[in-house]
């Protein structure tokens, strides 16, 4: 069984869509107010743990959810066909409907608020999942989310993958708890400015939107930004305070 030195684990059990259910492994290391970082499409290697090591360092207790692919390492390849092996979980070219691993994710949220003693969340979405940071935002659960060079749907830069009352929702909650960020490299081929522009015209400023000087893709990983994590640091300082 595959792990990670230094985390606690769980597997957590969770909905999809019309009775069907997941487990997935999460991981747990810091202590803090809880923040959820979902795993981006090269998967959990060396510089996702490095992400959860500085929020660590800064006084947070970080959930690694484990989804797909192999663990300490990167498989960009290997998880896209992995990916498209999974479609009860992911739609990944889905226009205005989300993928129903969103479920999954927003009963977790849940979970890791019963963990920490009622205590509402935080999320990091990457990539892949970027976009869902926003989505969960419709949930009591989660206090604040950071959607980070959101890429779904695939080929489809100025759609979302939310529909119109998983939108509503979400700006609902947002209201009631404050904004949200969404933030890219200002030369990502994979989040192009129109990715922005749709996320601005649905949610208006309840969205601030971050374009940062560059021409790389993973803000907080892979083509880390200190301009990105700074951003992300302070909004969750703020948020949890």
């Amino acid at each position: 069984m595959e792990t990670l030195t230094g985390f606690e684990r769980f597997d957590f059990d969770g909905p999809l869509l019309d009775d069907a259910r997941v487990s997935h492994p999460v991981y747990v290391r810091g202590e803090g107010p809880p923040i959820i970082i979902w795993q981006e499409l090269p998967g959990i290697g060396p510089t996702t743990l490095k992400l959860v090591e500085r929020l660590v360092t800064d006084g947070f207790r970080i959930y690694l959810p484990h989804l797909f692919g192999p663990l300490g390492r990167q498989s960009f390849a290997g998880n896209i066909m992995r990916l498209f092996c999974m479609r009860r979980e992911y739609a990944l070219f889905a226009r205005q409907r989300s993928s129903p691993i969103v479920h999954w994710m927003a009963a977790l949220c849940r979970e890791v608020q019963m963990r920490e003693n009622n205590r509402q969340v935080g999320t990091i979405g990457m990539c892949l999942t970027g976009g869902f940071a926003l989505t969960l935002m419709a949930d009591d659960a989660v206090l604040g989310g950071v959607a980070s060079q959101p890429s779904l749907p695939l080929f489809g830069q100025s759609a979302l993958h939310m529909d119109r009352a998983q939108i509503k929702a979400a700006r609902e909650g947002i209201a009631k708890k404050g904004g949200a960020i969404a933030m890219r490299y200002a030369s990502d081929p994979l989040c192009r400015g129109a990715k922005m522009e749709a996320i601005e015209a649905a949610f208006g400023d309840a969205v601030v939107t971050h374009s940062f000087r560059g021409r790389g893709h993973a803000l907080l990983t892979d083509h880390f930004s200190d301009a990105a994590y700074e951003t992300t640091r302070n909004y969750f300082t703020e948020r949890f305070q």
